[in-house]
């Protein structure tokens, strides 16, 4: 054992002391006797050359005259007792030391701490090569290395590397930096860490409710809000009032209202600026919302356009005619019609490759759009289907038979049925395989559907008190929307009420929230009621907060 040893066993043994107090048991004299095989073996101290602790407090960049104790001139043999010690072997320093600190008063311990500690708080991060150090700092969490960039100014420099924070975010799934935020967030920082604070504080206010007042968007009159749809920093509403209105995400305005259908408008799709929308009068139209100019009228259908679904330039629409249409958004043209079904289609989903639609005849059919051949009929529900989801691989029905069947999408075989329910199935979210229902029991159900296990059902002394009208689940939280007038916010992953993100004032006497739609960002909720007691209206939260500042400033 080296000075350093030594030193650190003697400090050891002092705060073992101050821990169990100026009373604390003495250690009897062979107590901590080295053994001549063991790591304090006189063998292991003489191969060393012991360094003084002057010539470390030298090295270390100390005046070698430390501050001496003004309590009287020195002790009588003072000299000669430090010239028997210095003349004493290693092991016999020990034994000495240890019989001496255990007759210490805790305030001379203490004294000794003071001298002693200060030589071992040695900045390893500053002393490494700078890469080194950095990767160091890659296994601290980020609310760490916020701590660590307060240490010193070195530190500080290694904790503000902006490729140091770009890894952070990669493991949190951020993969662009806010250099348009870099204001906020004070000039000294980078892009990527930027990028992470906004995000964490984003998270943070849908959590904990810091998004400010809701903008209130009055329009439709007192009609029913049928669909909602949300790109960017336009939001356009769809009412049965036979109208779809444009509003500003940021300012709250209406910046034009979309008016030709002759009947009210029941579905719709957004991609970017363009819209399209369905009706009762039989027909689909296609919208720019920057102009507001109707692009195509689509003809073909015979009955209510109810359903549709858009991917990339073609959208597929469902009708109460019982037939689907496969159209070309930017000819407008009809390229296939879909025919197979005996009933109403309710729902439809289009990946681009395959078309899945349910309808009320109890049926869920996947087709080819281009051959317009009915490939699989997948058939188990009995009663109306009502909503789908399908993501290349599982198909996922919900019927108003309270079921919900997962299916294989290319073989037609039900893998599970998933029972739980007590209703009507009126909403579905599938992602990463997990599926989130919403039922007019007043309950969401989290499913895993490789397994078709129940992994959550939300509910509770917090739960809806009625139909769940609407849900989305984003950033591991889930959303969900009911005739009670409120939106409550949900943990993906526990199941837990997080909160009441919106509680309209006439919730439980008619008050209803029909739709729901979330970006990162912004929550937009469709709200009114059935019986005058809510007036119509778009409710426009906003949780990044940094985001709403700027735009003030």
């Amino acid at each position: 054992m080296g000075f350093y040893g030594t030193l650190k066993l003697i400090f050891y043994k002092m705060k073992r002391k101050l821990d169990h107090g100026p009373d604390g048991r003495t250690f009897p004299s062979g107590k901590k006797h080295c053994k001549g095989n063991g790591p304090l073996g006189p063998s292991s101290l003489v191969q060393a050359t012991p360094t003084t602790f002057g010539d470390l407090r030298l090295a270390n960049g100390h005046s070698a005259q430390r501050r001496r104790v003004t309590s009287g001139p020195p002790p009588t043999g003072l000299q000669d007792w430090l010239h028997t010690f210095q003349m004493w072997s290693g092991p016999e320093r020990l034994l000495a030391l240890d019989e001496l600190i255990d007759r210490c008063e805790t305030s001379q311990v203490k004294h000794m701490m003071q001298v002693i500690e200060p030589q071992f708080q040695r900045d390893f991060i500053s002393l490494l090569p700078k890469e080194l150090a950095l990767y160091v700092l890659t296994f601290l969490a980020p609310r760490d290395l916020m701590q660590a960039a307060q240490t010193c100014r070195y530190w500080r420099i290694l904790a503000e590397d902006n490729l140091l924070w770009r890894e952070k975010c990669r493991e949190e799934g951020i993969s662009e930096c806010e250099w348009s935020h870099r204001r906020s967030c004070g000039a000294a920082v980078g892009p990527w860490k930027a990028a992470y604070i906004r995000q964490h504080r984003i998270e943070t206010n849908w959590r904990q409710g810091d998004s400010g007042e809701p903008m209130v968007l009055k329009g439709h009159d007192d009609h029913v809000i049928t669909c909602l749809q949300f790109s960017g920093n336009l939001i356009v509403s769809g009412s049965d009032d036979n109208t779809l209105k444009v509003w500003s995400a940021v300012t709250g305005k209406c910046l034009r209202t979309l008016t030709g259908h002759t009947g009210g408008v029941w579905c719709s799709q957004m991609s970017v600026a363009t819209v399209i929308s369905g009706s009762t009068d039989r027909t689909l139209r296609v919208w720019d919302a920057e102009s507001g100019e109707c692009v195509h009228t689509l003809y073909g259908h015979t009955s209510t356009v109810r359903c549709m679904h858009l991917h990339g330039n073609r959208v597929v629409s469902g009708s109460r005619d019982t037939t689907l249409r496969v159209w070309d958004v930017s000819t407008g043209r009809c390229e296939h019609v879909l025919t197979g079904h005996v009933a109403a289609v309710r729902c439809v989903q289009f990946d681009g490759r395959r078309v899945v639609s349910g309808g009320y005849d109890f049926m869920v059919k996947v087709w080819d759009p281009d051959t317009e051949v009915c490939l699989h009929t997948l058939q188990g529900h009995t009663n109306r289907v009502y909503s789908l989801q399908f993501d290349g691989v599982f198909v996922v029905s919900g019927s108003l038979d309270t079921s919900i069947r997962v299916w294989d999408g290319e073989t037609g075989n039900c893998v599970h049925t998933l029972t739980g329910h007590q209703s009507l199935t009126s909403g579905m979210e599938l992602r990463d395989n997990v599926l989130v229902s919403g039922n007019a029991d007043s309950t969401v159900r989290v499913w895993d559907v490789r397994t078709g296990q129940c992994l959550h059902t939300l509910q509770g002394p917090n739960k809806h008190q009625s139909a769940v009208t609407c849900l989305q689940f984003c950033r591991g939280l889930v959303l969900s929307s009911s005739d009670d007038g409120t939106v409550k916010l949900w943990d993906l992953r526990t199941g837990a009420w997080l909160r009441d993100v919106v509680a309209l004032q006439s919730r439980g006497s008619g008050g209803v929230v029909w739709r729901i739609r979330a970006s990162d960002t912004r929550l937009v909720c469709a709200a009114g009621s059935r019986n005058g007691t809510e007036e119509t209206k778009l409710l426009v939260l906003d949780f990044d907060v940094d985001d709403r500042k700027t735009e003030t400033d």
